[in-house]
């Protein structure tokens, strides 16, 4: 599968996320070197403060050297539920890609993912045209 399917199928398990009023819906799966899944999640998985990123890693043993994440919003910078945001999380396991569909709006924290995984060295590749898929379960809070 290409970035673009890969990053579809995040876009999809993030329709799996409990609603709620005061956290985005996201999907995330990893993918190694190899072009493999390692792990996927998506927002609210276990815990009301899960987040997709966190519980893939949580699910891959933490070790991601080479590895891509995919991830339907871009990965948190700044998180008000846990002491690392997403971004941080990724950087410490060793993945060398991130491929997003949706800037985080700034609607709860403001959106520094983006710049903390790229001042790590971390290869950032978003694709706008699934904007609309990882919108699509967070339309009840960007409505009105």
């Amino acid at each position: 599968m290409d970035d673009a399917g890969w990053l579809a199928l995040a876009c999809d398990l993030a329709t799996l996320c409990p609603p709620s009023r005061t956290a985005f819906s996201v999907g995330a799966v990893i993918v190694g070197a190899d072009g493999r899944e390692i792990a996927r999640g998506h927002s609210r998985e276990a815990d009301p403060h899960d987040h997709a990123e966190e519980a893939a890693i949580a699910k891959s043993g933490g070790v991601l050297a080479g590895a891509t994440v995919y991830s339907s919003l871009e990965p948190c910078g700044n998180r008000a539920s846990r002491p690392r945001p997403c971004a941080e999380l990724i950087v410490a396991a060793g993945a060398r890609r991130v491929v997003f569909a949706w800037r985080e709006p700034s609607l709860f924290v403001a959106g520094t993912g983006a710049e903390i995984l790229a001042a790590a060295g971390v290869e950032l590749v978003e694709l706008p045209e699934l904007a609309d898929a990882a919108r699509e379960p967070n339309a009840h809070l960007l409505a009105g």
